[in-house]
């Protein structure tokens, strides 16, 4: 059985995760232990053993809810900071003012910095910032004045949990980026497996029916006539790929996840060549070049139905067995479309003639649409030679169809 490639689930972020669990676990235990050591200072040692058993027991029982961004929810957020903020505005009721005037740590200490890493790893440096300011006020508070050693303390905070959560947006997007390449390479691998297994079954088969149906004449030619329009059809989707695709990564707590979705409008250029390959079949030749042919959607979209307008009057005029060709080029200043065909041609007069009976398929549907754009059509026919049609388009092209 062939196997399909797809993208894995993948994390960048759990590495972050773990080192925050890990950081909430040795920060309780140095404010545990740094209480131990200034005990001398604490005129009410009960409310810090009160307020300790409570961080220590938070602490543990929400080990859980900071294992990766689903389960760290807006909610735990706000009470894990409210249990820091808490300890801090508690430290002046606990401590004496030696203490304080020293400089002394607060209740929670360093732990602090674990629940505004928290909110940078969970929303990146936006919630940092929002998470580090009633932190600031919370310790200037404590102080009841602003001095050098808070003021310093405060500015790192403020400092090391924007620039984390500006690290994790970065790899955040990167990781987007990695998965939408890999994504695209697993489905370029796999659109070629299918075009080479296409190419060795249906399209050989149909390319004998085609020939076959030629050699018997009859009905079978029909048949070999709609065996050879379906080669051309199916030849044509499986080795176009013009088509734009938009790659969005979706569960972005649990890794990178790449969909493709259509994108019918893209605010961008359009490559022209998508819209014309769907008119190559077995009596229309479609030639185009290398490289992407880029064009506004509007102007884009016209130029095809203009193509198409004039395909129609082919068939319409030509007959069944007529051929024709499309050529596309892609000059520095415009992009011209030459429609050709093999039929009668049209007899001098006659598209005056028809303009006047009301029918105004030239005038309207081929040579009006270019006008809108800016551009011209040019038509071109000798009896018993066939016709050309000359669409020219400039890439700056404005007007009636770009405001559409």
């Amino acid at each position: 059985m062939a196997r399909r490639e797809r993208v894995m689930r993948m994390s960048v972020e759990l590495p972050l995760w773990r080192a925050l669990t890990g950081y909430r676990v040795l920060t309780m235990l140095y404010a545990v232990g740094l209480f131990a050591t200034q005990y001398d200072d604490y005129d009410r040692p009960g409310i810090a053993i009160g307020y300790f058993v409570v961080l220590c027991g938070w602490t543990l029982a929400t080990l859980p809810r900071v294992q990766n961004e689903a389960a760290c929810t807006k909610r735990f957020l706000a009470a894990d900071l409210t249990v820091a903020l808490t300890g801090i505005v508690l430290t002046p009721l606990v401590v004496n003012d030696a203490h304080i005037d020293s400089g002394g740590s607060t209740l929670p200490s360093i732990w602090t910095a674990g629940s505004v890493l928290a909110f940078a790893i969970k929303g990146g440096w936006r919630w940092a910032a929002f998470a580090s300011t009633p932190v600031a006020v919370a310790n200037l508070i404590e102080r009841g004045a602003p001095a050098r050693d808070t003021i310093h303390n405060v500015i790192l905070v403020w400092v090391a949990s924007i620039a984390i959560g500006y690290v994790v947006e970065v790899a955040r997007a990167s990781e987007r980026t990695l998965a939408r390449a890999l994504e695209i390479e697993a489905a370029t691998r796999e659109r070629e497996r299918l075009a080479r297994d296409i190419h060795d079954s249906v399209l050989q088969v149909l390319a004998m029916v085609q020939r076959r149906g030629a050699v018997l004449g009859g009905e079978a030619a029909e048949l070999g006539r709609m065996a050879g329009e379906q080669e051309v059809a199916l030849r044509t989707l499986v080795s176009g790929g013009l088509t734009r695709v938009s790659w969005a990564s979706e569960d972005v707590s649990q890794g990178a996840v790449v969909r493709a979705v259509d994108e019918p409008d893209a605010e961008g250029p359009v490559d022209l060549r998508a819209l014309l390959a769907p008119f190559a079949a077995a009596k229309v030749s479609f030639a185009e070049p290398g490289a992407p042919v880029e064009l506004p959607p509007a102007a884009a979209r016209e130029l095809a139905a203009a193509v198409g307008a004039t395909l129609d009057n082919v068939r319409k005029h030509a007959g069944e067995h007529a051929c024709a060709w499309i050529l596309v080029e892609d000059e520095p200043d415009e992009v011209i479309v030459t429609v050709r065909d093999d039929g009668p041609g049209i007899p001098e007069g006659r598209l005056a003639q028809a303009e006047g009976e009301g029918r105004m398929g030239v005038a309207q549907s081929i040579r009006g649409r270019l006008r809108d754009l800016g551009g011209s059509a040019e038509l071109i026919s000798v009896p018993g030679q066939g016709t050309e049609v000359e669409l020219k388009i400039p890439k700056a092209s404005r007007g009636k169809a770009g405001q559409r």
